[in-house]
């Protein structure tokens, strides 16, 4: 017979609450509410801090989302995901037909006719870049307005980031050769300032970067050369693998700037202040074409009152349907380009690209742009060199 044995009796567990005085206990804490949630949806929004820096030189930094940028440089969105940092693309120039994407290096800058957008200017490495684009900027503003003799200087507008419409007063008084310092050479558009600042910057730092390698891999190899050891082989190692990293991003700089050079339709992008100064005069041609046709429309109305109603009645109803399509037209326009410097078609874009293709020289930006290609040329064939010779060195061990 199974003997009984007696299981220990545990006590109960006393609740909290049977033991103290509800007065007494601390109110609960939920950590889960301690970060508040409209934090995160704000952080969703994707507002980044922009540097802007205008025609003046004078900087300031403004807060704005992707759809802020959008509106105001007319870029769509897969052009601004090539400046997102989290995201690697190569390095790249990219003209559009308001503004200029330069992903360079540490270089994300986007640049207008008259403004710079800088997206990452609070890294250190970028601080010497903005400090030259500054000083580079404010001598452009004072020997452009040095050149304009008696003119009046155009009115300043406030920096803030929703001005664009009047960010280019005094476009048309340059004309269409441009300005000429005192000595006769001639000052380039804002957006050739801009560009060739961001070119060297990028460019001296790729060559900086070659030379100190170049520097470490000669020691290197003379050691290497004089005591064969596992510590010695690994150290040029490394340094062939460093070789082979700054080479590629070397190379691509330079396919870049091949590609602007071998396209003359691309550098024609590039040339932002022409095409604005080109489809001022459109519209102002075509305003002034269009109030001639008024005036001779209504004198042809008036005339035909009384002779040909019919016609009169048939013209009606056709200019009411035209009437409606131009509403909806301007309507899509400015929908889709809400700024004035935005607001044409396709047709009136390529119209305009054709005009300039036509009477534009493009080289003092084929000069501008072969001087960087050059520099990364001779880069890119230093680092093979080195390369070269690092390979040489290790399969003759």
């Amino acid at each position: 017979m199974r003997s009984m044995t007696s299981r220990p009796q545990t006590p109960p567990l006393s609740k909290p609450e049977d033991d103290q005085d509800p007065m007494a206990r601390p109110p609960p804490t939920s950590t889960s509410l301690a970060v508040p949630f409209p934090t995160s949806r704000k952080k969703a929004t994707g507002v980044r801090p922009w540097l802007l820096l205008d025609s003046t030189g004078q900087a300031q930094v403004v807060e704005a989302g992707k759809h802020a940028i959008m509106r105001r440089t007319g870029l769509p969105a897969r052009d601004l995901r090539i400046l997102d940092p989290l995201l690697s693309y190569p390095s790249t120039v990219l003209g559009r037909e308001r503004a200029i994407v330069i992903n360079l290096e540490h270089i994300k800058a986007i640049i207008t006719a008259q403004e710079v957008l800088l997206l990452n200017s609070r890294d250190p490495s970028v601080t010497p870049f903005v400090e030259e684009l500054q000083r580079r900027l404010i001598f452009h503003y004072h020997a452009t307005k040095a050149q304009e003799g008696n003119g009046s200087s155009p009115q300043k507008s406030p920096i803030g980031f929703s001005r664009f419409e009047d960010c280019n007063e005094g476009i048309q008084a340059e004309g269409k050769q441009g300005l000429e310092n005192r000595d006769g050479s001639k000052v380039l558009p804002y957006e050739f300032v801009a560009l060739e600042t961001c070119l060297e910057a990028a460019c001296n730092c790729l060559e900086s970067e070659a030379k100190t390698l170049e520097q470490e891999a000669h020691p290197a190899l003379d050691k290497l050369t004089s005591k064969i050891s596992t510590l010695n082989l690994e150290r040029v190692r490394q340094i062939k693998s460093r070789l082979v990293a700054i080479t590629g991003r070397v190379q691509k700089v330079r396919d870049e700037l091949e590609h602007l050079l071998d396209d003359d339709e691309d550098m024609v992008e590039l040339y932002l202040t022409e095409k604005l100064v080109q489809q001022q005069l459109d519209d102002s041609s075509t305003s002034s074409l269009n109030e001639g046709n008024d005036i001779d429309d209504d004198e042809l109305q008036a005339d035909s009152d009384d002779s040909i109603p019919a016609e009169v009645s048939l013209g009606a109803r056709t200019s009411h349907k035209d009437d409606i399509n131009n509403i909806d037209n301007e309507h899509d326009h400015q929908f889709t380009a809400p700024n004035g410097l935005g607001r044409y078609s396709n047709t009136h874009t390529s119209t305009t690209r054709s005009a300039i293709s036509k009477n534009l020289n493009v080289g003092e930006l084929e000069m501008l742009l072969e001087a960087y290609f050059v520099q990364t040329d001779g880069t890119l064939n230093k680092l093979s060199t080195h390369i070269k010779l690092i390979c040489c060195h290790c399969n003759s061990f």
